[in-house]
């Protein structure tokens, strides 16, 4: 019920949005007006909103100021991406029956990117398309060095579990997501290479063939795909973040958001992967803080519904 309510409240602010806009007689498309509605998806740890900050830092407002109609997804912090799949799925079917539409335009961040992957494969009839941003589609070195390290069934992996829980309660507690169901664990296993490629045998749409490739544009269920990521670590020292992703950076052998590798990152039609920003810059880092010298996220996802709306998404 709390995601409904959410999802509905956001509706309602794009009506409001679009009515302010208009001339009598006139129906001019704004610039990121797409012909289904948006659902931003968030990934491992996410939310929709946490004590009044958005995860999608600013960019609900950016998307609906111009036309979009915005919702913004509440799944389980942590847990597989098939669960996370399930209950992304029951959301979008809420979108539907509130806004109206035939089907939904899926904009995943992070883990979020398997989770509207999962809906895409199983209810294509749905989703017009889905957008991976710094998505876990080949895997996560980081996921599979604490995978690697920790041995499972240990007091280290108990005690880590443990500080995972802790996290949530948190995230939970200052987000309303208290009912939804979160497991540490399963989200690692589907975070790892291991994990994810298991996951892509089952639900391959819009994955590359090849390493570093991309993967088909328009799928064979006639989902379009996309993606786009960045491969900067430290990119703005007002950033108290950035440190971490420059240390998490380290582990990998190619260029990396901190988090995600560039090639893990590929589905679909690759619009960019070389963008200066970090894992967190790609939602608008902490509170817009990102690097001064690259487009703003704001604007990447501005650009990216026109992009939709000239396709007839």
């Amino acid at each position: 019920m709390k995601q409904l309510i959410s999802l509905f409240i956001c509706c309602i602010a794009t009506f409001t949005s679009q009515a302010g806009t208009s001339t009598a007689g006139v129906s001019e498309k704004g610039y990121t007006e797409t012909q289904y509605p948006i659902v931003l998806v968030h990934g491992l740890f996410g939310f929709d909103s946490l004590a009044g900050i958005d995860y999608f830092y600013g960019i609900p407002h950016a998307l609906n100021k111009d036309g979009a109609t915005v919702y913004v997804a509440q799944v389980s912090a942590t847990n597989s991406s098939e669960l996370r799949g399930e209950q992304l799925l029951a959301q979008v079917e809420d979108v539907l029956a509130i806004s109206g539409a035939e089907k939904v335009n899926l904009i995943g961040h992070s883990h979020g990117g398997p989770t509207a992957r999962y809906v895409a494969s199983v209810a294509p009839e749905l989703v017009a398309s889905v957008t991976s941003i710094g998505g876990v589609n080949k895997g996560s070195r980081i996921a599979d060095i604490v995978r690697g390290t920790i041995p499972e069934n240990s007091l280290p992996e108990g005690i880590a579990v443990k500080l995972a829980q802790g996290l949530v309660t948190l995230i939970n507690l200052l987000s309303g997501g208290s009912e939804l169901p979160q497991d540490p664990l399963e989200s690692l296993a589907a975070l790892t290479t291991e994990g994810s490629l298991a996951f892509n045998q089952k639900y391959p749409e819009g994955i590359p063939t090849t390493r570093c490739g991309e993967g088909d544009y328009i799928a064979d269920n006639g989902v379009y795909y996309f993606s786009w990521s960045g491969t900067g670590n430290f990119t703005n020292a007002l950033d108290p973040t950035d440190a971490a992703m420059a240390v998490l950076g380290l582990a990998f052998d190619e260029p990396n958001d901190g988090l995600v590798g560039r090639c893990s990152s590929h589905l679909g039609k690759v619009i960019r992967d070389d963008y200066k920003m970090n894992h967190l810059d790609e939602i608008n880092g902490l509170l817009g803080i990102t690097h001064l010298f690259e487009t703003a996220p704001t604007t990447l996802y501005r650009q990216h519904a026109n992009r939709l709306q000239l396709q007839g998404l």
